[in-house]
């Protein structure tokens, strides 16, 4: 594998409807795309997931263009590697911490390779999972989709969305909450639309001290499908006390980071389910071994979303392919956060709630649209090994 070019562009996305989190509102995405070619001059984009501003996570669009113009890129061109799971030990000696700008590198490798091997992404990465579990899985030709909801000003306007959410054919919701916004607003759509609707709830590590366990204590009683991230990312202790108190289970985002860390939660008993995103971890290598350590542990995990565009979500799709992949990601189709898309044809689901898993194209799947990349970039970059 011999990357020659390495060109960063950012464009700007606005939503179709403002997402709001304990980090913040987003209503427009800037969003740091890469286009990698080889010495073969074989093509590959993939997605930075970093977000504008530090909350999620200590990476930004700009840490993460940084890293990549003046370190990570230039190191990489100049640089042969035998296989995507190489470069991905490369990038983490580079630059540890720097997980969000690593992936980005990495996972468009693996398009390269996917590309060079003239196999579907999902077949290259089951095919990676295979060799290290001894299976012989297939990817699946299909996956499940549910909807996150951000915050809403009133329980009456949240379950108004969840409504409109279960007649657009989702089955599971999630919705967002913090201190501020939980207890009546679960109450209302469990008292609106019952429990046979599978819904569960995220705060993004928003609680914290002793109230925290009685707010979680009360939600335990909604039926959910699990409580995700309720603490700090580094806390695996509280939330190991917590999910003891608790039957709902515990879903950590943040917390995980590395395979180290899922260990680390599993020997802790801090979460029964993860939510694995591949920007989140360092790419597409760190969450083959996630998934697998997973699998054998008899820990469900599911893909996450972090408002990628459609470039973004082929990488995903093709990752919760992956056998344990048992519940449903945040999949959705790309005309619910943006008017227009950038990949053609844009991600859609069926009426099961499924969006299909392009088996029968090469690479990510998708073919993207250069035309309208060129006319929303607003700034560009160019590594190569000169």
């Amino acid at each position: 594998m011999n990357i020659s070019r390495i060109t960063l562009r950012e464009i700007h996305l606005p939503l179709v409807d403002p997402f709001t989190t304990a980090d913040g509102v987003v209503s427009r995405r800037r969003v740091l795309l890469l286009e990698m070619v080889d010495r073969d001059s074989t093509h590959a984009w993939s997605e930075c997931v970093a977000q504008t501003d530090a909350g999620y996570s200590r990476e930004t669009v700009d840490t993460c263009w940084d890293a990549i113009e003046t370190s990570l890129g230039r190191q990489v061109v100049k640089r042969q590697f035998e296989s995507p799971r190489e470069l991905s030990a490369f990038l983490a000696a580079a630059i540890p911490e720097g997980r969000m700008a690593r992936a980005a590198i990495e996972m468009g490798a693996w398009a390269l390779e996917s590309e060079r091997q003239r196999l579907p992404l999902a077949q290259l990465l089951v095919g990676e999972s295979n060799a290290s579990t001894g299976f012989d899985f297939a990817p699946r030709a299909q996956v499940e989709t549910g909807i996150a909801l951000g915050m809403q000003s009133s329980p009456e306007a949240l379950d108004m969305r969840c409504r409109e959410a279960l007649a657009a054919g989702y089955r599971r919701i999630k919705i967002k909450i913090t201190p501020q916004r939980d207890i009546a607003f679960v109450r209302a759509v469990r008292d609106s639309l019952g429990v046979a609707i599978d819904l569960s709830v995220d705060a993004n590590r928003s609680y914290a001290g002793r109230d925290s366990a009685d707010v979680m204590t009360e939600l335990d009683s909604f039926s959910l499908s699990m409580i995700e991230q309720p603490l700090a990312a580094g806390d695996m202790h509280g939330h190991a006390e917590l999910q003891r108190r608790l039957t709902t289970p515990i879903c950590l985002d943040e917390s995980i980071t590395t395979l180290a860390s899922a260990r680390e939660m599993v020997a802790m008993g801090s979460a029964r389910i993860i939510n694995l995103k591949p920007g989140r971890v360092g790419g597409l290598t760190e969450s083959i071994a996630i998934h697998d350590f997973c699998a054998d542990a008899g820990i469900p995990v599911w893909c996450g979303g972090m408002l990628e565009t459609g470039i973004g979500r082929a990488y995903n799709v093709a990752l919760a392919s992956l056998p344990d992949f048992s519940l449903p990601g945040d999949l959705s189709p790309g005309s619910r956060y943006w008017k227009n898309d950038i990949v053609h044809p844009e991600w859609t689901m069926d009426e099961n709630a499924c969006v299909r898993v392009p088996l029968d194209r090469v690479g990510i799947g998708v073919d993207v649209d250069t035309d309208l990349i060129d006319r929303l970039t607003v700034r560009t970059a160019v590594v190569t090994g000169s």
